[in-house]
């Protein structure tokens, strides 16, 4: 049986065109009316008729969605709960989610080619930023709208829409929390450095050390590759050649935890002995053993807001901020121990 607006108008207790207007997003539309009637038409089950809807607006009702496959700047569970959140918001908007993955590079931007002049989305999400990406002005020479996860390189304009987290604070206060319990030797592992947040996160470190006037010391700061190996590694390398080193800020939860394990595999102990922090707060950070003292960010809001952004400027109704930076929040746990200067 086909769900029609009449019979949510029935069940609802509203016009038919009020449900109408309600469904398709108009403004003029109570914003509790609005909830009630798209409850309404879910319980019924109503399917709207996408294809008549597209071709009287020259619209597709999908996104589109391009991830870089054999890059270290999306690891598997970050990407799950932003992936979330877009794919829940499209959907209460009535939106498809096309998602494709490609390698960075020519295969990459030929992708975005065939969305684009292919007509097969109304808009396009763009995961991760690097450093002189092509994508965003691409797309903006095509008059094409999207929104995009992250800022450019502090060195580099960000004029397109986006959210972002303000990683810099973040990864600021997780360093002077260590330097409060006492550490003065502190490593960092980046992420690698044509990621474009690389250069936030290095300058959250260096705002740090220098508001407690501790010297930056060039040789405590290496980069990994965003996975656990890349930590392992670089928690070897700093403390088999800098055994001073009694606290470690890792710039995602993947990589300290591959620092932990370094630290464990040298006869150490997490948070007594070296101090470990990460930032993402993904759910196995408070899992870990010991806890893992993070920087959380709200991935899931994230990919929230960059669909609803995008929706807006879709259908010529942008939300005011176009550019939005969230905070980003430290959650001290075990692995800070409370003082590890040996």
């Amino acid at each position: 049986m086909q769900i029609t607006l009449r019979d949510i108008a029935r069940k609802s207790g509203f016009s038919v065109t009020t449900v109408s207007r309600a469904l398709a997003g108009y403004q003029d539309v109570n914003e509790q009316t609005r909830q009630h009637i798209i409850e309404v038409a879910n319980i019924l089950g109503y399917q709207p008729n996408l294809l008549a809807r597209g071709l009287r607006s020259q619209r597709t009702q999908t996104l589109g969605l391009i991830i870089p496959t054999y890059d270290a700047g999306f690891p598997n569970e970050f990407f799950n709960q932003f992936l979330l959140g877009v794919g829940d918001t499209a959907w209460r908007n009535h939106y498809d989610l096309l998602v494709s993955a490609q390698v960075p590079g020519e295969e990459e931007m030929a992708a975005y080619r065939r969305m684009v002049k292919g007509l097969r989305v109304d808009g396009m999400i763009l995961a991760r930023t690097r450093k002189n990406d092509p994508r965003m002005p691409y797309l903006q020479s095509q008059g094409h709208p999207f929104v995009v996860n992250g800022r450019n390189a502090p060195d580099e304009p960000s004029d397109f829409p986006y959210v972002d987290v303000d990683s810099r604070m973040g990864i600021r206060a997780a360093t002077a929390h260590f330097i409060a319990l006492g550490h003065e030797h502190i490593g960092l592992v980046l992420p690698p450095p044509e990621i474009a947040y690389t250069g936030y996160r290095l300058q959250g470190y260096q705002d740090a050390l220098r508001e407690a006037r501790l010297p930056l010391r060039d040789e405590y700061i290496l980069y990994g590759d965003l996975q656990r190996s890349g930590g392992y590694q670089a928690g070897l390398a700093l403390l088999s050649r800098y055994p001073q080193i009694s606290a470690i800020v890792a710039c995602n939860d993947l990589m300290a935890f591959g620092v932990m394990a370094a630290i464990q595999e040298r006869g150490l102990e997490v948070g007594s002995d070296v101090a470990v922090s990460g930032f993402d707060d993904l759910p196995a950070a408070e899992y870990a053993m010991p806890p893992l003292t993070t920087v959380r960010q709200p991935i899931y809001e994230i990919g929230q807001r960059l669909v609803e952004m995008l929706i807006g400027i879709i259908v010529g109704k942008p939300p005011e901020e176009t550019q939005i930076v969230l905070p980003s929040r430290l959650i001290v746990r075990a692995s800070s121990g409370f003082n590890g200067r040996r």
